[in-house]
């Protein structure tokens, strides 16, 4: 047994050496098709943890992110994409080539339960190959992009799309997010998805079943909104998640497309000599002085005025002390000049602490002379505390 296992730890070391010095992956793919490549974590978790999973018999299965680039460049090419929904998913490299070249993609997997990094390198090289004549692309409602881009689901697809072109001589174009024309992110809930655009090619022309999606009533029912009923035997959908909107099915002849024009000539950029110049006469003289009253005249006189109203109301129309005085009763003068002494004898104490107390405090006094009363020995309240007989101001006082 330990023979056994001597063995094994060697032929382990031989293997991870050589697939470490194997990390360039070389693919070949035609332009015009579609390219798919999926990442497996399996794959790179051999890369970070190869002697405990099959010396020490210990199985990981870490949560893995990927980032993807094109070599000494930030970004993938224009014509790939990735995407992976989830760190516990696979990856999926997808696209295709619209001119024939050759690509180097670098794959960095990060481990994120030790956080470790390995990095693959992918050699990608599209050869021309002739583009399909007869293309239609087709949305998928109730699908996503990384749920669509395994061979076993495009098979499912392409098996449907062949029996609705009645052809087996089908290829698959292209893939696409709906999110990446213009649609919205679904909400969060179940049996609410993406949706996914799949385009197919064929040298064999469109269907009769395909052809009805350019009648005019096929369109007069999409552009009202009404439910499109499929057209009789035209319904070839296995799986529910496959079926295909027939208000999106679009169809693409390659063979009636009209030729790209040529080229405008470029000229010299001189004027020949038969030809006189006439050089663009001088705008018409304009009258500004209506446009300089209208914005600077105008507010101005409406400055003056404002302020000559408010000056008005400031300072012709207040009244003086002597007037706003014999405008008013005694009683009110005398009630305000009282509190005004009041006030000032208040402040005069507040300056020497030892003062006599005011005689506004005292039990009975003059208010006016100062004079005080012996106290009375009663306490009917119908003895006044001030004595209005010695004021020479009690006639302005009301009586009852």
């Amino acid at each position: 047994m330990a023979g056994c296992r001597s063995w094994l730890f060697f032929i382990t070391v031989c293997s991870v050496g050589l697939l470490g010095a194997n990390a360039e992956i070389k693919l070949t793919i035609p332009v015009g098709r579609l390219f798919t490549y999926e990442l497996l974590r399996e794959t790179f978790q051999n890369d970070f943890e190869p002697l405990s999973k099959l010396y020490a018999g210990r199985l990981y299965d870490d949560p893995m992110i990927f980032k993807c680039n094109k070599q000494s460049f930030p970004d993938l090419p224009e014509w790939l994409r990735f995407t992976q929904r989830h760190p516990y998913d696979n990856g999926f490299l997808y696209g295709t080539p619209t001119t024939p070249g050759k690509t180097t993609v670098e794959v960095y997997a990060v481990n994120k339960r030790s956080y470790e990094t390995t990095r693959q390198i992918f050699v990608i090289k599209a050869v021309a190959e002739t583009m399909l004549p007869y293309q239609a692309e087709f949305f998928i409602k109730l699908r996503e992009i990384e749920k669509v881009l395994p061979s076993t689901v495009q098979g499912e697809i392409k098996q449907d799309l062949q029996k609705l072109w009645d052809t087996e001589a089908l290829e698959i174009v292209n893939i696409s997010n709906a999110l990446d024309r213009g649609g919205r992110v679904p909400l969060p809930l179940a049996g609410h998805f993406e949706g996914v655009y799949v385009k197919v090619g064929s040298e064999q022309h469109f269907s009769d079943c395909l052809l009805k999606t350019l009648t005019v009533e096929h369109e007069r029912q999409c552009t009202a909104g009404a439910k499109v009923k499929i057209p009789g035997g035209c319904n070839f959908c296995s799986i529910p998640s496959n079926c295909i909107s027939w208000c999106k099915t679009e169809l693409f002849d390659l063979t009636k497309e009209e030729p790209t024009p040529p080229a405008p000539t470029v000229g010299s950029g001189i004027i020949e000599v038969e030809v006189d110049f006439n050089p663009p006469e001088s705008p018409p003289s304009r009258d500004y002085f209506p446009d300089y009253i209208v914005t600077v005249i105008v507010p101005l006189v409406l400055a003056l005025i404002l302020a000559l109203v408010l000056a008005y109301i400031m300072f012709c129309r207040r009244e003086g002390v002597a007037k706003r005085d014999a405008r008013t009763d005694q009683i009110q003068l005398y009630h305000h000049h009282t509190i005004h002494g009041n006030t000032d004898e208040l402040r005069t104490m507040a300056g020497s602490r030892g003062a006599s107390p005011p005689l506004s405090t005292l039990p009975m006094f003059n208010y006016r002379t100062g004079e005080g009363a012996p106290p009375l020995q009663s306490d009917s309240p119908n003895i006044p505390l001030i004595m209005a007989q010695h004021d020479p101001y009690s006639d302005t006082l009301p009586r009852k």
